[in-house]
């Protein structure tokens, strides 16, 4: 290969590149193509002077960096320049190398040719040292379909029209503009404008039963923040926990939501939303769990579990 077709360098000097105004200089003149020594001391905040110094030294370097003079001149990089692999410390291609290993978890497949490719690129054996897995225990095998299908809809702006089932066990069928994929608490959740209500909605992607890509497109809007927008709707929730259980509550809840009695047991105080969930989940726990606030809760958990045992009694 001719000189003229292929440049690159790691270091300049004793500094390395990556950590050096004049990488990032570097990489403004690959993005932009050229720019202006005014520009360039606007932008990385230091006198036109500074900047001709960083051309030379980056020209003393080897890379091929040159001015024009003039009217319409500036600073050009040889439009055949690339950046040699080398230019990345170790640390650095295995950070990136592990990034795009950890997106696999999601259950996107797309990104392994390219994790082939750059591992080939940085020549580095990639360590399996990371192991991210949001699918259950089981045998069950993770569909990606749905998740590619939501990724494409948010990234072309693209409605979809998906068939749910609530909290309420009520399954509706909704034109919703999808934004965001959100990972919490154990689970996927699809961040959306929903068409019907015409308001945000955040929809569990294990209950969307149905999903078609839609060929209406949208404008996004922003979606409101959490904070202030849901939780705050949230009654506090106060629970008595057994020190039997004591494992799955810190597997649970949050360390600042947990106070630990002399006797081992475990008082909660959260926020939940009250709901067919949230009894499903305290009998869950069985006899394990005591209900201090709000009392009503007692009296609901008490119904259901009445019903449990009526129907499945000997």
């Amino acid at each position: 290969m001719d000189a003229k077709d292929f440049y690159g360098i790691s270091v300049l000097g004793d500094r390395t590149m990556s950590d050096s105004r004049l990488f990032k200089i570097l990489y403004y003149l690959l993005d932009r193509e050229h720019a202006t020594a005014p520009e360039l001391a606007a932008e990385f905040e230091v006198s036109q002077r500074t900047i001709y110094r960083d051309v030379e030294v980056l020209s003393g370097a080897g890379i091929p960096i040159y001015t024009e003079p003039g009217r319409n001149g500036g600073i050009y990089l040889l439009q055949d320049f690339i950046l040699d692999r080398a230019i990345l410390s170790e640390n650095e291609k295995q950070e990136i190398l592990t990034a795009l290993q950890s997106i696999f978890a999601t259950g996107y497949i797309g990104g392994k040719e390219t994790l082939t490719k750059i591992s080939a690129l940085f020549n580095v054996n990639t360590r399996n040292w990371l192991e991210v897995d949001f699918s259950p225990w089981g045998k069950r095998v993770y569909d990606g379909s749905k998740f590619e299908l939501l990724k494409t809809a948010i990234i072309q702006c693209r409605e979809i029209e998906i068939v749910y089932e609530n909290t309420n066990s009520e399954r509706s069928k909704r034109v919703v503009q999808p934004l965001k994929i959100s990972y919490k608490s154990k689970a996927w959740y699809l961040k959306a404008f929903c068409i019907e209500k015409q308001d945000f909605r955040i929809f569990k992607l294990n209950r969307i039963l149905k999903l078609e890509l839609l060929e209406t497109t949208f404008v996004p809007k922003p979606y409101p923040e959490l904070e202030n927008n849901l939780q705050q709707a949230y009654p506090e929730i106060v629970l008595l926990f057994s020190k039997e259980i004591a494992y799955r509550v810190y597997d649970e809840f949050d360390e600042t939501e947990i106070e630990y009695q002399k006797n081992g047991d475990l008082v909660v105080c959260t926020e939940m939303p009250v709901d067919t969930w949230l009894i499903g989940y305290l009998l869950s726990f069985g006899a394990q769990v005591e209900i201090i606030e709000p009392t009503y809760l007692k009296s609901v958990l008490a119904a259901q579990a009445q019903a449990i045992y009526k129907k499945n009694k000997p």
